[in-house]
């Protein structure tokens, strides 16, 4: 595994926040709704920017504006600088959720190597769904999510499992066809939208503290965050979603607690802060 150093971790966040500025662009030009969430949002909050050790960005949508962000990438995305994957028009990607890649980089998590598609370095891209308001009833879905999700997750957990009787779990699940793996998961996505409820959530991710969802009104209502000396939308009541999701959210994690991806190569291609993003804004 790569352990990246101070330098190369800084390139690394100045190339997604490249591409943050390029959803930005799309989104105000196409009137596309969106959010940074989860370490984004945080960063922008608690240090003005970039978590320090924080290796990638995330950006949400609730489903009817996923759809048209993922509509608009086909015309509007700068394809000399970038790619939007998901498992709609990349064969082989495995999550419910899309992700904008930098070209001419590499950024190869450990045990994917083997995976069928480009994987330079990306930012996510969710999309939020909703979840039935009634807690019992949402944690069955919270089940259901589960399982489609490690049933996506197969095709590397044979491999990333370390426990060899789970191995042979994800091995067998691997069989499973793809095509009726999405089609059942598309189906999910219907059902969760068939109505307006209280709550969302990221189907294919997991979701804090045991409730299984967001509210909703966090990702409706935004207001614009200083992210890097660049401003993007962010959840306004950023204060009740950071308290739900990371408890004392101001307060810095132990060392121990500060997660990275694990990566096996990497590429990274020189990308000065001012001289790039005065054009693009």
């Amino acid at each position: 595994m790569i352990e990246l150093n101070s330098s190369q971790l800084r390139q690394l966040q100045l190339i997604e926040l490249e591409m943050l500025v390029e959803v930005d662009r799309i989104c105000k030009k196409c009137g596309i709704k969106y959010n940074i969430i989860a370490g984004t949002l945080l960063g922008a909050v608690r240090h003005g920017g970039f978590i320090p050790w924080d290796d990638d960005a995330d950006v949400a949508m609730l489903r009817p504006e996923y759809e048209k962000f993922r509509k608009a990438c086909k015309t509007e995305l700068d394809k000399t600088r970038f790619i939007f994957q998901d498992h709609r028009n990349t064969k082989g990607y495995r999550w419910g959720y899309g992700k904008i890649r930098r070209k001419n980089t590499l950024f190869l998590r450990e045990y994917q190597e083997h995976m069928p598609y480009f994987q330079g370095i990306f930012i996510d891209i969710f999309p939020l769904d909703g979840v039935p308001d009634n807690y019992f009833l949402r944690s069955i879905k919270n089940f259901e999510c589960f399982c489609v999700r490690k049933i996506l997750w197969s095709k590397v957990g044979k491999i990333a499992e370390k426990n060899f009787w789970k191995r042979q779990i994800y091995k067998m699940l691997d069989k499973l066809p793809e095509e009726k793996i999405f089609r059942y998961y598309h189906g999910m996505i219907r059902s969760a939208n068939r109505k307006e409820t209280r709550m969302v959530r990221i189907l294919m991710f997991p979701t804090p503290n045991n409730e299984y969802g967001y509210y909703r009104c966090w990702y409706e209502n935004s207001a614009d965050m200083v992210f890097e000396g660049i401003t993007f939308q962010g959840i306004k009541d950023y204060d009740s979603y950071l308290s739900f999701k990371f408890g004392e959210y101001m307060e810095l994690p132990s060392e121990e607690k500060r997660k990275v991806h694990p990566v096996s190569s990497l590429k990274l291609i020189n990308i000065e802060h001012e001289s790039s993003f005065m054009n693009c804004k």
